[in-house]
This record gives C-alpha cells, sequence and structure tokens, in this order.
C-alpha cells in the first residue's frame, strides 16, 4: 500500500505547483536565446541576457518555448489519459506520448530522445540497455509532471520516473538525478515556509552532492552542458548562491550553452519554492499564450488527480509500468 502524504493547503500548493510549471516554462524560453553561446558571446551581444526576446540558434519567436517545455506537456497529457483510460502509470502510454510530440514536428528534440523514440517505434521496447551515451538532461527536463502526479503517492515517485526516463534515457547519472530533482519538489511542496524549503533544498542538494561525488558543484566547475552532470551542477550553483527566482534563472542562462534546459530547471526548481507569484510578470506575459493556457490547465489537472491516482495504484490490475496492452 503507498505511503500516503497529508494533503497541503491547497492554494499555497497550487501556487507553487504552478510556479514550478510556469518557471520551467519561462527559464526555458529566456534560455533558448543564448544556448549554445558562451559567456563571453552572451555577453558581447546581451550584456546580460535578462528579457525574453526569442531568436538564438532555433530563430524562436518571443516567448516560444523548446522540448523542454512541450516533452513535459507530452508527458503530463500521457500521466492524465492513464487516469482517464483506466491505465494509470502505463509506459506505453508515456511513449506513444512522445511519438505524438516528435511526429508533430517540435522545434527541437534532441538526439538521445530522438533515438529512443525511433527505437520505441523500430522494436516496441519501453527502454534500451543501460548506454554511455544517454547521460544527457533528456529526462530530468521533463520529469516535472511525475512529481505532480506522485504527490498523493510518494513511494510511485521513482518507479514512474525511471519508467518515463528510460524511454529515451538509460544511464546511472540520468536516473540519479531524475530520482534527486522528483524527491526535491516532493519535499519543497510539504514545506510551506519558502525561506526554510530553499535552505532545506540547498542541505539536502549537498548532502546528495556527497552521496554522488560526480555531481559536486561547490566550486562551481563553470560548465552548463547537456551532459547530465553539467547541466546539474550549474543548476544548483544558481539556485544555492541566488537570493530569488529571477536572479537565479538570470544566472543560469548566462553561462549559455545549454542554456534553455538550465534555465528551466533552475526556474522550475526556484517557482516550486517561492510560487508563481515570484516570477517576474513581464516573463509570464511574454510566454507562448497557448503554452501558458496548457500548463495552467495540466497543473490543475494534475494536483486534482494525485489522489485518485494513488488510489488506483493498489491494485495489481492498475499498476502497469510493465507497459503491457490492455
Amino acid at each position: 500500500m503507498a505511503e500516503r502524504t497529508p494533503i497541503p493547503d491547497m492554494a499555497r500548493l497550487y501556487d507553487q505547483a504552478l510556479g514550478a510549471y510556469l518557471g520551467l516554462a519561462v527559464g526555458d524560453a529566456l534560455g533558448a536565446t543564448v544556448e549554445f553561446m558562451t559567456p563571453r558571446e552572451i555577453q558581447a551581444r546581451h550584456g546580460v541576457h535578462r528579457d525574453i526576446t526569442g531568436g538564438g540558434w532555433l530563430k524562436l519567436k518571443p516567448g516560444q518555448v523548446t522540448d523542454d517545455t512541450t516533452m513535459s506537456l507530452a508527458l503530463g497529457e500521457a500521466l492524465l489519459e492513464g487516469h482517464a483510460k483506466h491505465r494509470p502509470w502505463d509506459t506505453r502510454l508515456m511513449a506513444d506520448a512522445f511519438v505524438r510530440w516528435w511526429r508533430s514536428k517540435p522545434v527541437d528534440c534532441g538526439n538521445t530522445c530522438r533515438r529512443g523514440i525511433v527505437r520505441y517505434l523500430s522494436l516496441g521496447t519501453l527502454a534500451g540497455p543501460a548506454s554511455d551515451g544517454d547521460g544527457g538532461n533528456g529526462a530530468l527536463m521533463r520529469n516535472l509532471p511525475v512529481a505532480l502526479a506522485t504527490l498523493g503517492a510518494p513511494d510511485l515517485l521513482a518507479p514512474v520516473t525511471l519508467a518515463q526516463a528510460r524511454i529515451t534515457h538509460h544511464h546511472p547519472l540520468s536516473d540519479a538525478a531524475c530520482l534527486a530533482f522528483g524527491a526535491w519538489l516532493h519535499a519543497i511542496w510539504a514545506q510551506p515556509d519558502p525561506a526554510q524549503a530553499q535552505t532545506a533544498l540547498g542541505v539536502s542538494a549537498r548532502a546528495w552532492a556527497q552521496a554522488w561525488p560526480q555531481f559536486r558543484f561547490e566550486p562551481y566547475p563553470g560548465r552548463a552542458s547537456g551532459y547530465v552532470v553539467d547541466t546539474v551542477q550549474t543548476v544548483l550553483h544558481h539556485v544555492s548562491v541566488a537570493p530569488d527566482l529571477e536572479s537565479a534563472v538570470v544566472g543560469a542562462v548566462n553561462q549559455g550553452d545549454d542554456a534553455d534546459t538550465t534555465g528551466a530547471l533552475v526556474g522550475m526548481l526556484m517557482g516550486a519554492v517561492h510560487g508563481a507569484s515570484a516570477i517576474p510578470a513581464r516573463w509570464v506575459q511574454r510566454l507562448d499564450p497557448d503554452i501558458r493556457l496548457a500548463i495552467t490547465e495540466q497543473t490543475s489537472a494534475l494536483l486534482a488527480l494525485r489522489e485518485a491516482m494513488a488510489t488506483a495504484h493498489r491494485t495489481e490490475e492498475a499498476f502497469c509500468l510493465s507497459g503491457a496492452a490492455r
């Protein structure tokens, strides 16, 4: 039987959950402009890049997001579909959602995500073999909906996280990062005081980095690539040293390199801590309206379903992480 957690004050929880999702999207949209640039190049072209302007190598419209946000929305849709079809946590629905996302011709798709989706289409397998080539950040960037959906049943956070991750990424460091970020989100949402939540996050992150020394971020190594270690170090550094959400996200994206993902993950964690009201209004207003609406609706739906999903998984028939056809 799943461990149950007390239901937090709903108004606070909704603000923090929406803050995490909108924080992910605005960090994505802000960082995409300077993705693959060096800090020196960013300084020469933008000074300090702090406004959502579009452009970048993808030639985005202002407020347009990349795969960080759209894959998250696809995963969230699969979790909601699983509940509606009485197939909660079905990994095959998640994989099918990624296929639909890929076939929609998204503005960007990482090589490892593409390879995993193509493998699923070709072989029908829901995970590839463990591979050194799967150490990117693509599974980590999209796992927020799982953290939301498993709030009422935290013992499911790990298996559902790993199921969605290994559709495209099967690597111990990717697994470790996905599990840690999910656990931090749950801990943040259980803490009513933002200052205490941010302090606790820093303490937990430092302890985790001692257990996983590959991820040690003090002193900060200064790399912000798509390798999951570089991504996590950048995210934890800026979350640890910045006093507020805006400065944390701005600091991360101005490191350049995989700036959309580092910005998205910093925005997610800081949004979870401080809530949607802490996100600069100019960023939220600039965000693509359709994306903003989709995030708002999906956040509400996942929060509404978390208790029903926690109940549904109690029977062996409902718990179908194997993805077996029904």
